[in-house]
């Protein structure tokens, strides 16, 4: 195994940690609310409050690893990251609890962007496709463990341990971070773009912020509204403020690559899909079937099934029939998958949940890791930092507006029909995303991304 591959996997294990993180603590909600006396809706604070931090500080990682030096960063930010997920574990109210959340969410902004720069900076681009699958690992299998994991957890242990799983973890890819990851070199010095930074924050806050209060009932539309609209703002603030300031805090120049360009476009309504659907299938489960968390986790399970089939094939596909042949299909079997989820019953015979999570699940891999190479395929070397912070931001975004985009679907149509209805309504919702990548995907020459195969 080559230094280049060996680095891969350690940046791997460490994006999985943070995702894991962030998406486990939605099955140990109920348990962690009574456990600290608080109401759901307090309790929910535990996922926004990380997912809003994340979304203010990611966009510093370019500048700050730029600045500082990325194996600095890295070690530094997985170091805060375990021990705030030990400061997790050992709160003693939910203020602290809260804190710690925060303090995670700010190491764990730096840490995905800088781990994903330290691979993807200097690689060849006949590389990237191979390089790319290492990183798409930890966003496939994560949001697929974490649901049974939490389950399997907190039937046997409590919900402190599902933060004390980081330790050892964050322990062990330190100690070999420190010795793997080459020293840092002297890099360029910019200033700091206060402005672009504010815009960015402002953006993220209010979108995600508008979202999740869109998630609390009809009285509080005019609040959601008035969020979405400032975010839409910001928006504008941001792009005209990137496009146009000397030294921004990352450049939008890559976005005239086609191959970025449909990466980001694509991928957004992406990941706003697949990215939801674990979520969606274990609430469905759960609620509808009344299903124990961990029976509903188990079945989950069966997304990361299909992730893990189809990931030895996913290079070999894309090599032989190219990005947009494996696009088009992945998209709409995905399409299909979700279709046929919203019309299981309880008399559904197993093997078909089973059979359409598998689906779901490997076509998610194969298109995310048709996307993640996309991405660098034509980028050139001195625009990658910049190129990966936008990826980041845009893919966190669209990550963090999954649950609550399938809250406000599965609320909006439960005042016009029956609960089990609006549930099978967001699966058909979350299939549909998929029209937007499909109908780009059709516009796309037949060789792009050939400099990768």
């Amino acid at each position: 195994m080559t230094k280049p591959v060996k680095v891969a996997l350690l940046m791997a294990a460490s994006l999985f940690m943070e995702i894991m993180d962030g998406t486990i603590v939605t099955t140990a909600l109920p348990t962690m609310t009574r456990a600290l006396h608080v109401s759901a809706t307090s309790g929910a604070l535990m996922i926004s409050v990380y997912l809003i931090t994340v979304a203010i500080f990611i966009p510093l990682s370019g500048w700050i690893s730029q600045h500082f030096g990325q194996k600095r960063i890295w070690l530094l930010a997985v170091a805060g990251f375990t021990l705030s997920s030990l400061g997790d574990a050992l709160a003693v109210n939910f203020a602290m609890l809260l804190v710690m959340r925060v303090l995670q969410g700010i190491f764990g902004s730096l840490m995905t962007p800088t781990a994903r720069i330290i691979v993807l900076e200097k690689t060849e681009p006949e590389q990237l496709l191979v390089m790319t699958s290492y990183l798409v690992w930890p966003a496939l299998l994560a949001p697929a463990i974490a649901p049974v994991a939490g389950g399997a957890i907190i039937a046997v242990l409590s919900w402190r341990w599902i933060f004390l799983i980081n330790l050892p973890i964050g322990i062990v890819i330190w100690v070999i971070g420190r010795q793997l990851i080459d020293a840092d070199q002297p890099g360029a010095r910019t200033q700091f773009d206060v402005v672009g930074f504010l815009a960015i924050a402002l953006m993220s806050i209010s979108i995600l912020g508008g979202f999740e209060v869109g998630t609390h009932g009809r009285q509080w539309a005019w609040l959601a509204g008035l969020l979405l609209g400032c975010g839409a703002g910001a928006a504008y603030w941001s792009y005209h403020h990137l496009k146009t300031t000397a030294t921004p805090l990352f450049t939008l120049e890559t976005m005239h690559i086609q191959s970025f360009r449909v990466a980001q476009t694509g991928g957004l309504f992406l990941w706003l899909s697949v990215g939801a659907m674990p979520y969606l299938l274990t609430i469905f489960l759960q609620n509808i079937f009344h299903w124990s968390a961990l029976k509903a986790g188990s079945y989950v399970l069966f997304i990361f099934l299909g992730n893990v089939c189809i990931k030895p094939l996913t290079t070999p596909l894309i090599q032989h029939f190219g990005y947009k042949i494996n696009l088009l299909v992945a998209f709409v079997l995905i399409f299909a998958s979700a279709t046929g989820l919203a019309f299981v019953t309880l008399q559904t015979p197993a093997w078909i949940i089973m059979g359409l999570a598998v689906m779901s699940g490997g076509m998610r891999s194969l298109s995310l890791s048709s996307y993640n190479a996309l991405s660098f395929a034509d980028v050139p070397y001195q625009q990658r930092n910049d190129a990966n912070t936008l990826n980041v931001v845009m893919q966190n975004l669209a990550q963090g507006l999954g649950v609550s985009l399938v809250s406000i679907v599965i609320a909006l149509a439960s005042t016009t029909m029956a609960t089990a209805s609006a549930y099978r309504l967001c699966f058909v919702f979350l299939g549909l995303l998929v029209l937007y990548p499909i109908l780009e995907a059709l516009t796309l020459p037949q060789d792009i991304g050939a400099s990768t195969r």
